[in-house]
């Protein structure tokens, strides 16, 4: 185009001045210098365009969208309670057994145990995600979505264990709070349209969180590919799918197969002091999208995580009561241990499936059903925390005082290796919701409940109270967005729970009614929560 123009306006120069009138020579002279002048312009324009088409396309290989999050959230829980361990002191062994008044329990055979409701009154957190994007060929794509989610005043990236939430692990990084760091959430390729048919791959980092209809209460768009309800866990692995509409007919039909791995038992374990027994967690299924024609979501979910370890790789600050009294809290307060902790053995299987249904109308109202269903086949096996869905078998633990080969006190027990029980459970859940056009917004109010043996893998949902559609009992939820701008939103909402059973998003350990542990008919670990009330306010702006 460049080469172009200046050949006509060279052309327009070079015309003779004899081939005009004399009378009209000075007008078309006049005329001519116009015209130059008005294609100089126009060829200035046009560089300054092509130079601004080629820099982005030399050096701005990567789109970079996202959004910024700052809530406020008040946290009340009711009725925590904590049991004492069975042992807490060395129990000297008489003729008769062990002497009784070494037990921590109660004359009439009930665990020793506190009970008291927590406050937190305001916290907040800042989250931070940057989308990349980028075309690599016509059918060929780069994603990616790198996060920082954080409490205000606390770049530790360890929480003290208190719950399965505070465990820090590569599957939940994104939903919960760690530190100052940007973590890759996503990073993955899709090579669509593969020699020209309906098949289509995707490698990496998978977009496994935040699917439907999950993605509602966030007030956004899908986010990710499986059931919300089943999955919101990050994991690596791959994606073959096929876009069965433009056969059937039925829009948006598709039908995907996915693998990842959850787990590297081997590498970084020390695997070459030849310690390591577990073998890697691996997961597999089908993710279909029966119909989607933008009104109306049918979809259905079924995978196997094969070979679940009794703990996946990450990081925990040891509670201070769990530490030896030479580092207690009396002696060193503030001081917790932090601690690297991995999976010792494969527990056994878990299955999940469910189906769900979407139902978006033109005029802004949004209706969902879903239902997710668990089993656990456990194999028999336990480590410290217990085996799948199933406490340990604990060994007692002698002292030897005096080196003759008698014990003299019982210190503590240990797990065996084995489990309780290595029954097969079923679990279920219901999650329904309704969003409705507002004043100002949408309003929005969403139900779900968990059986005793539910069993989910949405421990990466970011709600501080840890994951609703992970609990095993009931959760309401109510919300209202005000949308300020198309792209900033207020929300202020509210979240119930109502806990039955204790564990809620742990595959270790048998879940034990609450009721039964604030009676001390039942030992729990973990500080067992009752209920909790959860009101929060957030602002939201994408860019």
């Amino acid at each position: 185009m460049q080469k172009f123009l200046y050949l006509i306006m060279a052309a327009l120069l070079a015309l003779p001045a004899t081939a005009f009138a004399v009378g009209q020579e000075d007008a078309m002279i006049s005329e001519l210098q116009k015209q130059i002048e008005e294609l100089s312009e126009e060829l200035e324009e046009l560089n300054d365009r092509v130079d601004f088409t080629e820099r982005h396309a030399t050096l701005d290989r990567i789109e970079f969208t996202g959004d910024l999050r700052v809530k406020a959230d008040s946290l009340h829980y009711k009725d925590v309670t904590v049991v004492e361990p069975p042992i807490t002191t060395p129990i000297a062994l008489t003729p008769n057994g062990p002497d009784p008044a070494g037990f921590n329990m109660n004359p009439d055979g009930t665990f020793k145990r506190k009970k008291s409701d927590l406050n937190n009154d305001v916290l907040y957190t800042t989250r931070l995600r940057l989308n990349m994007k980028a075309k690599i060929w016509d059918n060929v794509k780069f994603n990616g979505r790198l996060l920082m989610y954080k409490n205000w005043g606390d770049s530790t990236g360890t929480k003290v264990f208190d719950s399965w939430d505070s465990f820090t692990m590569d599957g939940t990084n994104s939903g919960n709070t760690t530190d100052d760091t940007l973590h890759v959430e996503r990073a993955f390729f899709d090579w669509s349209n593969i020699n020209d048919s309906n098949f289509y791959l995707s490698i990496g980092r998978r977009p496994s969180t935040y699917g439907p209809p999950a993605n509602f209460r966030e007030n956004e768009l899908r986010g990710g590919t499986p059931s919300g309800h089943l999955v919101n866990f990050n994991f690596d692995g791959i994606t073959a799918g096929y876009k069965l509409g433009e056969i059937t007919g039925w829009e948006g039909q598709t039908i995907r197969f996915c693998y990842g791995q959850g787990f590297e038992s081997e590498y970084g374990n020390g695997e070459l002091w030849g310690e390591i027994s577990a073998e890697d967690t691996h997961l597999g299924g089908f993710n279909i999208d029966a119909l989607n024609d933008g009104n109306n979501l049918v979809q259905l979910t079924a995978f196997r995580a094969q070979d679940i370890s009794d703990g996946f790789k990450g990081t925990l600050a040891i509670p201070s009561n769990f530490l030896p009294p030479s580092m207690s809290s009396a002696m060193m307060p503030g001081f917790n241990l932090e601690s690297r902790y991995y999976g010792t053995t494969n527990i056994g299987d878990l299955n999940l499936a469910g189906i769900g249904y979407v139902r978006e109308q033109d005029n802004g109202l949004t209706m969902f059903g879903s239902f997710g269903w668990t089993r656990t086949d456990p194999n028999g096996k336990a480590g410290m925390f217990g085996g799948l869905l199933s406490d340990a078998e604990m060994d007692p633990v002698f002292l030897d005082e005096n080196d003759d080969g008698i014990p003299d006190y019982l210190v503590g027990m240990a797990p065996s290796g084995n489990s309780q029980e290595d029954k097969a459970q079923d679990g279920y859940s219901v999650y329904v919701g309704l969003q409705t056009p507002a004043p100002f917004g949408k309003f929005g109010v969403e139900y779900n409940y968990g059986s005793k043996y539910w069993m989910p893998f949405t421990q990466a949902q970011d709600d501080v109270a840890g994951s609703k559609l992970a609990t095993r009992g009931h959760v309401g939820e109510v919300y209202y967005v005000v949308d300020i701008n198309p792209r900033m939103f207020l929300k202020f909402g509210a979240l119930y729970y109502d806990y039955e059973y204790t564990g809620s998003g742990s595959p270790v350990g048998k879940p034990q009614k609450v009721d039964d542990v604030q009676d001390g008919k039942a030992f729990s670990m973990l500080p067992a929560v009752d209920k909790v009330i959860d009101y929060n306010a957030s602002l939201t702006m994408t860019f």
